[in-house]
């Protein structure tokens, strides 16, 4: 039985489909604006991380995700560059995807922008209106009337009268309610627009998702996701637009990810320490930042410091070192461990409990490395568990031997003077060490003295040194 924690009851549910075992998933994607960045790339993993745990449970998933990519930021930077809006957008979208292919997470079934649902937005504005929900300006704005919906508030536990912290007021002259917010802004000089019955214009923010949603799943769908920072107001305008229009219920589990701080600090532009997924993807592995990411609850918060993906990567080498003994040893199963895919199955099924399928990890390399020195085959059948399972998380995917190659190249120091014959001995007295085999490591560590190089134990795991 799969639990998820709804943000909407404030509890953990079982996971009940609408229809049979069809699941119907939607994600905020990214708003193209600028380049992707490691919120971003967080939020892709979770929901990728999702689908796929749910579809071994036996769901038939249906995953969308959108693009928005028509708004004020994108405007502006159209402002800024001379680029046109709408290829300012496309431009920019290619150069995310090409970030998330880096980052080797999957796309969804459904890819939605925003520009691509003009019609379907514009439908959907005119049917709340017509129910009495939305009204127009003389200028061309249409705003949504949140006091004609009774529950607004129930997502993000807030009374209306205390909503309006946080809201950003537009136009506030023609709204009859400064929480009223924006379904269509008419356009202004230069601006893309787009033809509508209030004159030219463009949507509002939220109204993209609601009606991109409609459009590809209909009036209701199982799971909603996205930041914690989207729950109010996104989410909760969300509800209100869609269920005064369907009069249902539109999402039967709100689920919301933690945000990422750096060093304690929420990470913003204004701080200048957003962290581009780019740049991150130069320095480390797809495997090491997905393992740094998911060893913590997907609801909480991460806090990057210095060391979070240093030492990530380490404990990756440590059981990709494991891995390749394990392929050097000549052992073989067909078979996987059953006992730790139902632990992988216990911890996922408690509300996508990533952080303690990870911490299991440790054990089951110890475990591991104990059965490959009494020549065990059931080691293999423990690692093919591993593979399947953790291949979920977007682990252990990578050639040891490749893997360790390069993770060794770097931290090592400077390897261009130093042969491939003592990085191998600087590996086997690390693998010795780890055994707490320490006359053998002292053994070794002599024997690369004798070779004219010190190796010098570090956190990350080894340097190596010519002998001046």
């Amino acid at each position: 039985m799969v639990k998820v924690y709804n943000t909407l009851t404030r509890r953990k549910e079982e996971l009940v489909p609408i229809n049979g075992n069809k699941i119907n998933m939607y994600a905020c994607g990214i708003t193209v604006s600028g380049d992707a960045h490691i919120g971003h790339a967080y939020q892709a993993l979770i929901y990728d991380v999702i689908r796929k745990y749910l579809k071994k449970r036996g769901f038939d998933v249906t995953y969308a995700r959108n693009y928005t990519d028509v708004d004020d930021k994108i405007i502006a930077k159209s402002k800024e560059t001379g680029i046109p809006a709408d290829e300012y957008a496309k431009m920019m979208i290619k150069r995310i995807d090409d970030d998330m292919r880096r980052f080797d997470v999957d796309d969804p079934d459904i890819w939605l922008k925003a520009t691509c649902n003009i019609q379907n937005i514009i439908d959907f504005i005119k049917g709340l209106e017509e129910k009495g929900f939305a009204y127009a300006t003389p200028e061309g704005d249409v705003y949504f009337a949140v006091e004609k919906f009774p529950a607004y508030g129930a997502l993000s536990n807030r009374k209306t009268e205390e909503a309006f912290s946080g809201v950003r007021i537009e136009n506030e002259d023609n709204k009859k309610s400064a929480l009223d917010f924006a379904l269509w802004k008419s356009a202004k000089e230069g601006e893309i627009s787009w033809d509508s019955p209030w004159g030219k214009g463009r949507p509002g923010w939220h109204i993209e998702c609601s009606a991109m949603n409609r459009a590809a799943f209909g009036d209701q769908i199982d799971i909603h996701g996205g930041g914690r920072d989207l729950i109010f107001p996104h989410h909760e305008n969300e509800i209100a637009q869609t269920e005064a229009l369907t009069g249902k219920r539109f999402v039967r589990y709100w689920i919301h990810n933690g945000l990422i701080k750096v060093n304690g600090q929420k990470m913003s532009k204004s701080l200048g320490n957003s962290l581009l997924l780019s740049d991150l993807l130069d320095k480390y592995s797809p495997e090491t930042v997905k393992l740094a990411l998911l060893q913590t609850n997907y609801r909480q918060d991460i806090n990057v410091t210095d060391e979070l993906f240093p030492t990530a990567e380490r404990h990756l080498a440590e059981f990709y070192r494991v891995i390749l003994d394990a392929d050097k040893s000549g052992l073989t199963s067909e078979g996987k461990s059953q006992n730790i895919d139902d632990d992988f199955v216990r911890c996922m099924d408690d509300d996508f409990n990533t952080a303690l399928a990870i911490s299991n990890l440790f054990g089951y390399f110890k475990t591991i490395r104990k059965k490959i020195a009494a020549s065990d085959s059931s080691a293999i059948a423990d690692l093919n568990a591993i593979r399947e399972d953790y291949g979920i998380l977007g682990l252990f995917r990578s050639d040891a031997e490749t893997f360790l190659k390069k993770y060794d190249k770097e931290t090592a120091g400077d390897l261009i003077e130093v042969p491939e014959e003592i990085i191998a001995l600087a590996n086997k007295r690390r693998e010795a060490k780890l055994s707490k085999n320490y006359a053998l490591a002292d053994e070794i560590r002599n024997e690369i003295l004798k070779k004219g190089f010190t190796v010098v134990d570090t956190k990350e795991g080894f340097t190596i040194k010519k002998n001046q």
